[in-house]
């Protein structure tokens, strides 16, 4: 009996160390793939994987994005302690269980440590940021945070109920605009090396064009970016209008789940800043706390009514957006929060919930 226990101690301890050196080159074998452009082979049959937001059986499709960065802080640069992550989480859990991030890199990891170390009510849609491959250090960059999705995503299935892999690099008017056939290759690697439903997210006007699909048809389901705001519509119109745009995309694409992975209304906006697309040429409709306060009521409504997975963006202010030190308060990239930086509930969202509770 002795000898049969030392044996099977023996088996264990071989299989362990097979399949860690078989992780290892999977590993590199990923990396030197996505290195060369080779194409990555999809897998059949495609099993299509069910995005289930729940938690104890609970519904948690009314969700949150979640940047964490605070005054002085950005990403690749400056990132929060655990101890300001669990305090933003304690904020969060208490409207929402389910959060969006952007990258899978070391401030992610440290969320989702607190998250299983503090046992918070708490699941992720992970990120995983994907710039335009405009050179050799773009496309390191990509596949270093593709074998970082990979191994969070791995480590953390408990916490993580999708990936999404990138985020607006299809849509026309992008920053970081990049090539289909690399996305794919990126979409179709995750997907081979993890087993939660993965998406791309991007924004209407590229989920509306029939080009989408090639992506679509790669994808367990759709994370559509509908802005009324950004689309010159007024507070009147906008959820109107966020509801013709959401099954117009559903027409489209059928057979796939639809999530808005950003809906918003900002607090304050740059009225003076003309031309680049932005701000005082497309914004029309009205902006300031009362504005939100009402869009954040409306969109309650909608959710309810479609139950509709929907991520609000965004729990916090973070001041490292639309160029950081160098703009004024009031660039609207820095005021999309329901909260300020500071960690306090802005008026909008405070009356916001006492009149959601009322209507209850």
């Amino acid at each position: 009996m002795r000898r049969l226990g030392l044996n099977v101690i023996l088996i264990v301890l071989i299989l362990s160390a097979m399949s860690s050196c078989k992780t290892m080159q999977s590993e590199q074998e990923i990396r030197t793939i996505l290195q060369s452009g080779q194409t990555v082979k999809r897998a059949e049959p495609f099993a299509q994987r069910e995005f289930l937001p729940y938690l104890e059986g609970k519904w948690i499709g009314q969700a949150v994005a979640y940047g964490c960065y605070r005054e002085g802080q950005a990403p690749g640069q400056i990132g929060p302690s655990k101890t300001e992550i669990l305090e933003d989480l304690n904020i969060i859990k208490q409207h929402w269980n389910l959060i969006r991030v952007y990258n899978a890199d070391d401030d992610t990891e440290r969320i989702l440590q607190v998250i299983r170390e503090n046992s918070l009510p708490i699941k992720m849609m992970l990120g995983i940021w994907l710039e335009q491959e405009s050179s050799p250090d773009a496309r390191d960059s990509n596949i270093r945070n593709v074998l970082k999705g990979i191994e969070l995503a791995n480590q953390y299935p408990e916490i993580i109920a999708a990936i999404n892999v990138g985020n607006e690099t299809q849509v026309f008017w992008s920053w970081h605009k990049l090539d289909t056939a690399a996305l794919v290759r990126y979409i179709r690697t995750v997907r081979n090396h993890t087993s939660a439903p993965v998406t791309t997210a991007d924004d209407h006007m590229f989920w509306s064009t029939p080009e989408s699909k090639e992506v679509a048809d790669e994808l367990d389901f759709i994370a559509s970016h509908i802005y009324p705001i950004w689309n010159g519509k007024t507070l009147d119109n906008a959820i109107t209008w966020m509801d013709d745009t959401y099954r117009r995309i559903a027409e489209m694409h059928p057979q796939k789940l639809q999530v808005l992975g950003e809906v918003g209304w900002a607090t304050n906006y740059n009225a003076e800043k003309k031309g680049d697309g932005e701000q005082g040429t497309l914004v029309k409709g009205e902006v300031g706390l009362k504005a939100q306060e009402r869009f954040l009521l409306e969109l309650d409504k909608w959710i309810r009514q479609n139950k509709v997975t929907c991520f609000l963006f965004e729990a916090f202010d973070e001041p490292w957006k639309g160029g950081g030190k160098d703009t004024g308060p009031n660039e609207i990239e820095k005021n999309w929060g329901v909260f300020y930086e500071t960690r306090e509930p802005k008026p909008s969202f405070e009356n916001y919930l006492t009149k959601r509770e009322t209507k209850q």
